[in-house]
Order: structure tokens, then sequence, then C-alpha cells
């Protein structure tokens, strides 16, 4: 198994580590060089054949794919499945650049568009809309799009701060951007924002990881952009969401970031767009649902002509809200 790690020695970027960042999953790992010169790493599942799932995890202060471990670990010997850190997190490269929601939409294009064959993908959060727009705006082709507690869909619209605003110069700054982004990913930050994400206690080696992976060089870059709003599509259900033929499901319930109220929008006027409620979860239920997480997506993943799905037909992928 190859292993990749961010090394780093004694002072790098502003950063003091005594080692390397350790894989955020028990997995063989990957490197996919983008275009740019930029590597994305990630995970993959000991399965070669069948039609892939990727497994995208959100866009935060800490991110990685450790994200996605329930789900990874449940599909790794039943079906091709990857997990990648996304450029800016995790294991892939860091470098100080102006990320835009334009930027990833590219290289997840690039990325999936180099799989065997279309995947089904199943993206967290902000996420999702980097995948849209890949579908949208790159031709990205994709079996199907699950978005968990995504963003977009809510009543609130975001602050947006464009790349080289006066917001933007002022977060992105190394006299007020890194001081937030330290205070922002110190160990009672980082406990405070995953626990909103908890119905119960909050995973302890999540929280660890988390804090890990915010102290190697580079990871203040993506984040501080994230705070900008910049990488947010404004009103993304028109712009985005209402405009994708493909098959999508909205798996939901309360999220103390982000509302849903837009969501019947999709679902009550779009065929290809269902949803199901898995309660009760703050934005994170494939952690503590995460039988109901896979049962909803397991019977959306059957295809019409196969019978019904477990928890109620779902006819050719259609408008249907239900709840666990």
């Amino acid at each position: 198994m190859t292993i990749y790690t961010n090394k780093v020695s004694n002072v790098i970027d502003g950063y003091t580590m005594a080692k390397p960042l350790m894989p955020a999953l028990d997995a063989e790992q990957f490197a996919f060089p983008l275009n740019g010169g930029l590597t994305l790493r990630g995970y993959r599942g000991e399965v070669s054949e069948g039609t892939p799932l990727v497994l995208l995890h959100s866009i935060n202060a800490a991110p990685s794919a450790i994200e996605m471990r329930p789900l990874f670990e449940h599909y790794r010997d039943k079906r091709p499945v990857l997990a990648p850190d996304l450029p800016g997190f995790g294991l892939s490269d860091r470098p100080d650049i102006p990320y835009s929601s334009n930027m990833y939409a590219r290289w997840l294009a690039e990325w999936l568009g180099s799989l065997d064959a279309p995947a089904d993908v199943v993206a967290l959060s902000l996420t999702g809309e980097f995948v849209a727009r890949a579908i949208l705006e790159q031709g990205l082709e994709v079996r199907s799009l699950s978005l968990i507690s995504p963003t977009g869909m809510g009543l609130r619209t975001p602050p947006v701060a464009p790349n080289g605003s006066r917001i933007d110069r002022l977060l992105t700054s190394s006299w007020v951007g890194r001081p937030l982004f330290n205070m922002l990913t110190s160990k009672l930050s980082i406990r405070w924002f995953l626990g909103q994400a908890f119905v119960g206690a909050t995973p302890e080696h999540l929280l660890r990881y988390a804090k890990e992976t915010t102290r190697h060089p580079g990871a203040h870059h993506a984040p501080l952009k994230f705070l900008t709003f910049s990488l947010f599509t404004e009103q993304a259900v028109s712009r985005l969401y209402s405009r994708l033929k493909l098959p999508c499901l909205v798996l939901y319930d309360r999220d103390p970031n982000i509302g849903f109220e837009r969501l019947s929008e999709l679902t009550e006027v779009h065929s290809n767009w269902a949803a199901k409620q898995l309660s009760p979860s703050l934005g994170l239920p494939h952690w503590e649902l995460a039988s109901e997480t896979i049962e909803a997506l397991e019977d959306f993943w059957t295809p019409p002509d196969q019978g019904a799905m477990r928890s109620g037909q779902i006819g050719e992928h259609g408008a249907r809200r239900e709840s666990a």
C-alpha cells in the first residue's frame, strides 16, 4: 500500500510540526495529477469492478476524507469506493491560490471524468454545489448525485465576498486571516463546531484528526476562502440544482448552520429529485444514523424496474419526501 503524508520538519509556513499528517482512513491511497501541477490524493477500497462510489467531504476549517468514514467502511469491500481529500485539505496539495467554486468544479470534473465509469457521487454540504457546477459547466457525467445536508437550499443567502474584494483581502491577509484561522481551529473551537453536527457525543477520533490536519503547511489557505463565503453560489436552487437532469437525492434533517426551506422547489417540481429526512440528526446523519443513511442510498440507487424501494416506491427517482 502506498502511503502519502504531508511531510514537514520543525517550522514550515508558520506551522511547528513534530510528525507528518497521517492518513485519515486505513486504506490504500491514490494520487491523481491535476492540470496546473497540483496532486489530488485520496483513499480507495478493496473492490475494483463495478460502478464507482465517490464520497466527497465538506468544506470548512478542518475537513478531510475522515468525514465520510462510516460510508467508506461500509462499502469498501462491496463495490469500488473512493474518498479523496480535495485540494487545500488533508493529504492533497494545499497551495496558496485564490480558491473558488469554479476551481473546485474543474478539479472534480477532471478527476471524476478519469474514472472507468460514471460514478454514484455522495457529497457532503457545500461540496454538492461544486459537483453540480462540474456537471453543468464542465460536462461531467455521473450516474447519480446524493447530497447530505447540502448548502444552498435555505432562505438565508450568504454575504458573498468575491475574490479580490476588500473583505476577501482582509480575511486572507496574514495579519487577520492567520490569527482568525488559529482561533477557529483551536481544540475548543473544533470541539464546539463539530459538536453542533452531532445529536450525541462527537467521536474523539474525528476531533483529533480535525485538529491535526489544521496544523500542517497550507492548512489555512482554502478555509479562509470558505470564511469569505466566496465558495458559495448565490441562488443555488435556481442556478444549479434545478438545472440538473440526473437522479438526485437529498438526505437531511436539522442543521444549525443551513436550512432546507427551498427543498420542496426541487422535490415537488422536478421528477429527478427525491429527499429523505433522517431524524434525529444535525448535519452528519451518516455518522449517527449510519444504517438509515445506507438504506436510503441503497433504495435510491435501486433501478425502478427492480421493484419497489424498501422505504417506499420512488418511481423514476421521483419527487417524494419521506421521513425516517
